[in-house]
């Protein structure tokens, strides 16, 4: 794959998958920890009215995808804290009035003709390098965010009551948090699309919470799972001709269900060993009463 990188647009295509993963590494172990997956997952798709709103208005599809993006997070972080009861529904709402926005402004929008595969499915070997410099200061924003604040996320994720007596300010951080999500969402979006982008951030987190003894360590192993994650997707789309998006995430699927397998088989060896030890301990005590 080495030859490929003569390429300018596989080099892009390369740094942004490698910013991706490192910013859904960071967020998508956040999202996992505090059960935000449905959340995110209704952030993500309501982004889409956004890229309607974008070309309706004839703006930059980053700015109308983020600002869409990041008040119906809020909306739907406020709804979660105050009515835990009936968050399901209302993200559901957002979820479809999103994607049911942006397909109607994308029809009324004039002189329209975008390619919209290139935003449910992803568009990785055309990101243009003004987006990847956009890409790494989300990033390094995120980072630094995240880093700041590393104590206190670590202590609302895990005890949100206890967080609250230390003094942490649970209800800012929390806003906080699911605003990193909305901006992670778009940012994502040509590299896996916002159909795909939930995928992107909960499979790395998600495998790597069972091998890892620390936030930050899952923090740091998802980012490198995601890594593989998007190289083995680039090559598999490049050596077969397949949509770079649908392959990131086709590799990541099979590399989840891998783990779900070996965790079965390791659960299987530990049930043998118990139950030989099992078997010897009574073994050893019919032993003790026959004599």
């Amino acid at each position: 794959m080495i030859e490929v990188l003569h390429y300018e647009f596989m080099r892009h295509a390369l740094l942004a998958g490698l910013l991706a993963a490192v910013v859904c590494g960071v967020i998508g172990t956040l999202v996992i920890v505090n059960r935000l997956v449905f959340l995110s997952g209704g952030v993500a798709h309501s982004a889409y009215g956004g890229v309607g709103l974008a070309f309706f208005l004839g703006w930059p599809y980053m700015i109308g995808a983020t600002l869409f993006a990041f008040g119906s997070a809020m909306i739907m972080a406020a709804v979660s804290i105050k009515s835990k009861q009936r968050t399901d529904t209302i993200i559901g709402v957002m979820w479809s009035v999103g994607m049911a926005a942006g397909i109607l402004l994308l029809d009324l929008a004039p002189g329209y003709n975008v390619d919209l595969m290139s935003y449910l499915f992803g568009s990785i070997l055309s990101v243009p390098a003004g987006d990847l410099v956009v890409m790494a200061i989300v990033t390094l924003v995120v980072l630094l965010l995240v880093a700041y604040f590393y104590s206190d996320l670590l202590l609302m994720s895990y005890d949100e009551e206890f967080a609250e007596v230390k003094g942490v300010p649970v209800r800012p951080l929390y806003f906080m948090l699911i605003g990193m999500v909305a901006v992670t969402v778009v940012m994502v979006v040509q590299v896996v699309g916002l159909i795909l982008v939930i995928a992107l951030l909960t499979i790395p987190p998600y495998i790597t919470e069972k091998y890892t003894r620390s936030l930050l360590q899952m923090m740091v192993f998802s980012s490198l799972l995601g890594m593989g994650f998007i190289l083995g997707g680039l090559w598999a789309s490049y050596i077969y001709d397949l949509t770079s998006g649908a392959a990131i995430i086709f590799v990541a699927g099979t590399v989840f269900f891998l783990s779900l397998g070996v965790d079965k088989l390791i659960a299987m060896k530990k049930r043998r060993v118990w139950l030989r030890s099992h078997q010897s301990l009574e073994s050893g005590r019919t032993g003790i009463v026959d004599s």
